[in-house]
Formats: C-alpha cells, structure tokens, sequence
C-alpha cells in the first residue's frame, strides 16, 4: 500500500463523513479537484462506485458503506503503527468525534476539557451534542454517550458509566402563582413542560418512585420541545414544571433560578452509558478518551 492510498482512503472517509466534496476538502486543507481526484482513483482501482452523487449531497453507494468500514480500520490500524513504540501519550494524535447530551457537555466535560487536550496536544475533538440518536457508525463517531434505556444498539459495545439522578424543578414565579406541591397528590392544576425528541407522539406524563415502583401520571402542557437548552429555559420563564438530571440543573438553582420541589419523590434514574462501534481496531486516542470520559463525569452524581 503506498503513501497516496491512505491519503485517498481519508479523504473518502471525510467525503463519506461530511457529505460533499467542498467540505471534506476545506476540512483537510486541499482543493476540491484534489479530493475528488482521490476518490476517483480510489474507484477506478476498486472497479466500484463509492459515492453516489446528487446535487444536493454526496452518499456512500452499498459498497462505499463496506468499504468506509475497512478504510476506518486501515487508517486506525495504521495510526497505531505510527504509535506503538511511543509510551508518551502526548503522542496521541488524530481526529476524535464524538456525541452527547447538551447537560453532560456542560456540566461535566467542557470544564475539565482544556486538561485533556493540554495532556494531548495532538488530538482534534468534534463535540456534537446534537440531542436526537445520531447514527454512530454511518456518521462517522468514534463513541456517544446516551443517557437513558439503550434501544438500537446492534453491534454497539456498550460500557456503563453510572447514572443520573432525576428532580422535578420549577422557577420561583411558577411556584408564587400555582403554589409549591409537597407530594404527587397535589399536582393537581399544575402543568409540565413536555420534552420529545419526536414530535407528534403522546408525551411523557410526570413520575416518581415510592415503595410500591415506578408512577407515570398524564400531566397537562402547552408546551413541547426537542432540545435541552430549551426544556431549561422553558422552565426559567415559569412556562411548567420539568423533570431532568438534578447534576445538569445546578447552575440554575445556584443562581436562584430554578428550584428543585419533591425532593422525596424523585423520577427513576436514568442509566448514563458509552457507546461505541465493535471495531476491528479501536484507536487508542478513543480508547484513552473514554477512559477520561469515564473518570470525569460525576456520573453517579446527585445533590
């Protein structure tokens, strides 16, 4: 394999990735006629199609998906080669993609961030926190974090973390204009603020954990939001009542902004976990990382 192949094979994995050519190149610094140039001589070598073209987007023929997942392994495997005889783990170096929640960005690991990438200055992270199922593998993500049951997690690994305590929070203007609930019973005339990744579905209603299980009840709504940044601020401007990890909303009860109610009457925890694709190499950057991801999360926090 010469040098110019695996050039090619990361610019068709940035292609496959990005879903145009103009990005791809401007991601790696090239011309566009130079990436396509590669891609084209990745075909006319393979004697396939890899990407089918529109001119709207760029995607991954049935072969191209085959062959994405044997560039990802060659080019992992061939970091690894690059690396294997360095200890340093400032050595690490290459492109880490990875997905969470909105609160766990916040709260846990954008502040200890700059320590992790000061330990490996080689690394390039991409943080989405894209709150919807991104697809890991077609995507092109080395490891999400979900929060919450795992559903469609074929061929995954998962790795449990720990997992998140859940409050019931309202703004103090909300709880001055309808009063303060002490227990479930007196949810009565109270509203909630709905969240759904998926609109057009029944929404949640409120719950809570006693001796007798798990309690689901309807709680009325005029509102529903899809995105976490808008389920707090809802709940700021007294709009409802919201249910969330009780680690995520401690900047706003610092600040007075909200207020936790119900303290006994907490919703289930919700499980926190990595995913990641069962892969032929696992790169050490990712491995390092969910080990780091793992160590700085408070995972298992609560008040």
């Amino acid at each position: 394999m010469h040098m110019h192949d695996i050039e090619a094979m990361k610019i068709f994995v940035r292609v496959a990735e990005r879903g145009s050519f103009t990005q791809a190149a401007a991601d790696l610094g090239l011309p566009k006629a130079s990436a396509s140039n590669a891609v084209q001589r990745l075909e006319a070598l393979l004697g396939t199609r890899l990407l089918h073209r529109t001119t709207r987007r760029v995607e991954p023929s049935q072969d191209g998906l085959a062959f994405l997942e044997r560039c990802r392994d060659t080019l992992d495997a061939f970091d690894e080669l690059q690396s294997m005889f360095r200890d340093d783990e400032r050595q690490l170096r290459g492109r880490l993609r990875v997905d969470m929640p909105t609160t766990a960005a916040r709260a846990f690991v954008l502040p200890h961030l700059p320590e992790f990438l000061a330990a490996h200055p080689g690394i390039e992270l991409e943080l989405s926190c894209a709150d919807r199922r991104v697809d890991l593998v077609r995507e092109g993500f080395d490891c999400v974090l979900r929060v919450g049951v795992l559903e469609d997690v074929d061929n995954l690994v998962a790795r449990p973390l720990g997992r998140y305590d859940i409050g019931t929070f309202a703004s103090p203007a909300y709880l001055a204009a309808r009063g303060e609930p002490r227990t479930p019973a007196e949810l009565d005339g109270h509203r909630m603020v709905h969240y759904a990744q998926n609109f057009g579905g029944t929404p949640d209603g409120f719950e809570y954990v006693d001796a007798a299980g798990v309690h689901v009840f309807p709680l009325a709504g005029a509102l529903t939001v899809n995105n976490t940044d808008s389920y707090q601020a809802a709940c700021v401007a007294g709009l409802g009542l919201i249910q969330a990890p009780v680690a995520g909303m401690r900047h706003l009860v610092d600040a007075g902004l909200v207020k936790e109610i119900l303290l006994d009457h907490r919703a289930e925890p919700m499980p926190v976990s990595l995913l990641y694709a069962s892969r032929r190499h696992l790169p050490r950057r990712v491995r390092v990382f969910m080990d780091w991801l793992a160590e700085c999360g408070e995972w298992n926090a609560g008040t």
